[in-house]
């Protein structure tokens, strides 16, 4: 027997071996071949009844393969794995993350009632309002000219050098909230560790006009601390003194010494705590790109966004209750029909990146196949995230969704009320495919319909249909809708973790490969043969070798 076998049978119920689980496989035989036309037929009220308004989103989840019988199966399943008592542990601070042994409180953050939360006897709210409030007050300074260049020049550019959740959030608010922005001042932001990255976005830069926010909790990061020397090595070779550098870079950390080593004015160095995660961090101090962009005001607006969908999540019933649905719809499709993918289908440019952060969202909680206790898992645990933004979509990828052999649930996203109403036929041509696709998806064309339609019995223009959907709809895109649906997604993903039974707040997945990449390194142009490696790795490191050398001639 191997080591995964025997650590597979230590495993008794588990979650998918509950009772109810039982009762929604027998359901879903009964579903499989049930086609969403029928239900739509058979009840004229199926909006009103599988739709759900929180604030100023909606949430319509009509066009899913699933019936009255199906959401009281998925709540109970819900309500037996404790759903109700681990989003309360979350909410007042337990340490939820086991293998860190932390709390988990990105809800603290934005916790606009300022009701007290407790980790290890002490109210973490004043910290977190002071820190809101440095960063809203050096946000102002630069915003207004106060804050000058070592030259005594205005800042325009402000460049956020980190990655992962230090990255993915910030820049996707930026680009969400760009009617917000402010005119004068241009973000920038850079992750990738190819020395590409680095340098397409400094050689648009003057030094003297730009500031860079340096995102590491530890402040070793190794991808981020090679960009900020890069950019540290580039801003000095203008600026020609040591101590210009407090004038143009700033720090999110909690590493007071490194910060000081670098240069940074330890007054400019603004915390965060070991119970934010990295990608549930936006609303900490890595927000402070955001705060520069669109001011503390709106940044506030934000915060109260994401409060409203927190206490919505926290209080209403699981019935009721917006991240639940979605979380126990996303569960039906993953364990129960088999799906392996998952899309996010924006229609609305300025959510273009939102995919991109719900894949690392998503994909770093509860892509794991270790249970928070230690148990090997024998179901299927996170989906595959993915999406662009529709439209384009539509003339890509979207044949697959349609006429493919997979099933792949999505949602689709889109703002009612647009930032450009001076361009109201665009749209309307928006809207209409917005509706037009989950419509499609949904009811398909039969081979009789495309013969009406075409004068053709064409067995490739059918199109099956009966793939599910939920569509949400912002009022507009706000900060405080931004705030809500960003939310939406976070406790969407808690719910599926604790389904799971999975600490979706741990990501020991992406260390390996950090620590490889640490041995590796210096073998890249070391002396000796390397042969501690298998002989794949051997072989390209002495590839790399032989290659990076400088040719005659060149």
């Amino acid at each position: 027997m191997s080591a995964v076998q025997a650590r597979r049978e230590t495993m008794v119920g588990g979650p998918l071996h509950r009772p109810v689980c039982r009762s929604l496989r027998a359901h879903q035989q009964a579903m499989a071949t049930m086609h969403m036309r029928t239900l739509f037929e058979a009840d004229p009220a199926r909006f009103e009844r599988f739709s759900i308004q929180v604030g100023d989103l909606l949430l319509d989840y009509s066009k899913n393969r699933m019936t009255d019988e199906t959401m009281r199966l998925l709540l109970e399943m819900a309500e037996e794995a404790d759903v109700a008592g681990w989003r309360e542990r979350m909410f007042r601070g337990d340490k939820i993350n086991h293998t860190e042994n932390r709390a988990v409180l990105h809800t603290a953050l934005r916790n606009r009632s300022n009701a007290p939360v407790w980790v290890d006897g002490e109210d973490v709210m004043p910290k977190v309002n002071a820190v809101i409030e440095k960063m809203g007050a050096f946000a102002e300074r630069v915003r207004s000219g106060d804050w000058r260049g070592y030259t005594g020049e205005r800042i325009t550019d402000v460049v956020n050098i980190g990655i992962g959740g230090s990255d993915l959030g910030p820049q996707m608010v930026y680009q969400a909230l760009k009617p917000y922005r402010h005119p004068r001042l241009k973000l920038h932001f850079i992750s990738n560790v190819d020395g590409a990255h680095v340098k397409e976005t400094l050689e648009a830069l003057n030094p003297e006009t730009t500031m860079f926010i340096v995102s590491s909790k530890t402040f070793t990061t190794q991808e981020t601390m090679i960009n900020a020397h890069t950019a540290r090595d580039w801003f000095l070779a203008q600026s020609q003194a040591e101590k210009h550098i407090a004038r143009h870079f700033v720090a999110v950390s909690t590493n007071r010494d490194a910060v000081t080593g670098f240069g940074i004015d330890p007054a400019n160095m603004f915390e965060f705590w070991d119970w934010v995660g990295g990608r549930y961090s936006l609303w900490s101090a890595i927000g402070l790109s955001i705060v520069l962009a669109v001011g503390a005001e709106r940044f506030v607006e934000l915060l109260e966004g994401a409060h409203e969908m927190d206490e919505h999540f926290r209080h209403a019933p699981l019935a009721e209750n917006m991240p639940v649905i979605l979380a126990m719809l996303g569960i039906w499709y993953n364990n129960f029909f088999g799906a392996e993918s998952h899309a996010i289908l924006p229609y609305d440019h300025y959510l273009r990146s939102l995919p991109a952060y719900l894949e690392q969202a998503d994909m770093e909680s509860n892509g794991k196949s270790v249970d928070r206790d230690g148990r090997l898992v024998d179901y299927a645990t996170g989906q595959i995230i993915w999406g662009a933004t529709g439209i384009n979509g539509q003339h890509a990828f979207y044949q697959l969704l349609h006429q493919g052999t997979r099933l792949i649930p999505a949602d689709f996203i889109v703002s009612l009320e647009p930032h450009t109403p001076d361009m109201q036929a665009h749209h309307d041509i928006l809207i209409a495919n917005f509706l037009a696709q989950t419509e499609a998806l949904m009811r398909g064309r039969t081979l009789e319909e495309t013969r009406a339609q075409t004068g053709q019995a064409a067995p490739h223009k059918v199109f099956e249909g009966n793939h599910p959907s939920n569509a949400i709809l912002l009022r507009k895109l706000t900060p405080h809708a931004l705030g809500m649906l960003i939310a939406l997604y976070e406790h969407k993903i808690f719910v599926q973790g604790v389904i799971w039974n999975l600490d979706s707040y741990d990501q020991w997945g992406v260390e390996l490969g950090k620590q490889l990449a640490s041995r590796i390194l210096p073998e890249l142009h070391a002396d000796a043969p390397v042969a501690g490696h298998d002989a794949s790795t051997n072989a390209l490191i002495n590839v790399y070798r032989r290659m990076s050398q400088p040719r005659a001639g060149h």
